[in-house]
């Protein structure tokens, strides 16, 4: 049997499958449907003619052949990432690839909006922003860039925590109109809340009234999108706990104030590579200035409260920012 003609993107799948326990949990990591990962996974196995996981009912299980297989598939993810180490000390050009990888929040709400600022000062380089459910799930080798809300595990990685989110409620002026205005948490229990499933991250600094609620509310809607929490909040169908920024970037938003905001802190992660490459380094460069805290309320220690002024005691018109200092 010849195996000269394997393929690394077909076995780097499988050891994404071995590393997440899972396909479904590689496909979620590589950023690919779990029909796709499954068939590179039957070809694989296919051209080695043996099998390199078990199924059963309890998931999915290296064989010995499979655990064998994953010592050289480490090798060649160790040698490609040595390559690309190599030849980034020959970089000294402001141009060629670099990929970002983020949550939907911030990736699409506030990284994609400056993304035409960042092509006018850099032309040459070409961006991919990757929007991962769990970042930190991605292979180091999958990314240059990643903006992640925990603290990287490998050590070996450089990070910087690059700012800090604080959640508060919003609704829209048509839910509003139709349903009220919520005095407090305890009145969220009478209305349509929605919810994002990714609520997990830094529950031990949530303040007792975020756990109360979490406890409390029964939602009308869950998703795994801030992008959906975004449209069916802005189109009048339910309260949402999003980031303040928010209130900038959907003027339909309006923020509540029921005397809570959870702060979450997220951090700025990338390898030793990117730090050697130029276009790697402008790009990290960039990406702290549009979250610079001396420019940008929304991201600093101290949370900002959005508030919206009413012209004549009718319609929201002014946006303007004060220092929450409860």
């Amino acid at each position: 049997m010849y195996f000269g003609d394997l393929d690394w993107d077909k076995l780097r799948v499988c050891r994404a499958v071995a590393e997440a326990g899972s396909m479904a949990g590689a496909a979620a990591r590589l950023n690919e449907s779990q029909a796709t990962v499954s068939r590179k996974v039957d070809e694989i196995e296919s051209k080695l003619g043996t099998l390199l996981f078990s199924r059963s009912s309890r998931g999915i299980e290296l064989t010995e052949a499979g655990r064998n297989a994953m010592k050289y598939m480490d090798i060649m993810a160790e040698a490609a990432n040595d390559l690309r180490t190599q030849l980034s000390e020959h970089d000294d050009l402001m141009r060629g690839s670099v990929t970002i990888i983020a949550g939907d929040g911030l990736g699409a709400h506030w990284i994609a909006p400056r993304l035409p600022d960042f092509h006018r000062q850099f032309p040459e380089i070409e961006l991919r922003l990757d929007i991962l459910d769990d970042v930190t799930k991605a292979p180091e080798a999958s990314f240059d860039i990643s903006i992640q809300f925990s603290e990287a595990t490998n050590r070996e990685m450089i990070q910087a925590r690059l700012g800090r989110l604080h959640y508060t409620f919003f609704a829209s002026h048509i839910y509003l109109n139709s349903y009220g205005v919520p005095k407090s948490l305890l009145d969220l229990a009478e209305h349509r809340c929605i919810s994002h499933t990714g609520y997990v991250f830094q529950t031990e600094v949530w303040p007792d009234k975020a756990e109360a609620y979490k406890q409390l509310i029964s939602p009308a809607l869950a998703t795994n999108s801030g992008a959906v929490m975004r449209e069916v909040c802005g189109s009048g169908g339910g309260i949402a706990l999003l980031p303040s920024y928010f209130v900038e970037v959907d003027r339909r938003l309006v923020p509540l104030d029921l005397g809570i905001t959870i702060p979450i802190d997220f951090w700025l992660v990338y390898p030793e590579r990117s730090r050697r490459l130029t276009r790697s380094k402008l790009v990290i460069e960039w990406l702290k200035s549009i979250f610079e805290v001396t420019t940008t309320p929304w991201f600093r220690p101290t949370p900002v409260k959005p508030v919206l002024v009413a012209e004549n005691g009718h319609e929201l018109q002014e946006l303007r920012i004060i220092k929450d200092e409860a």
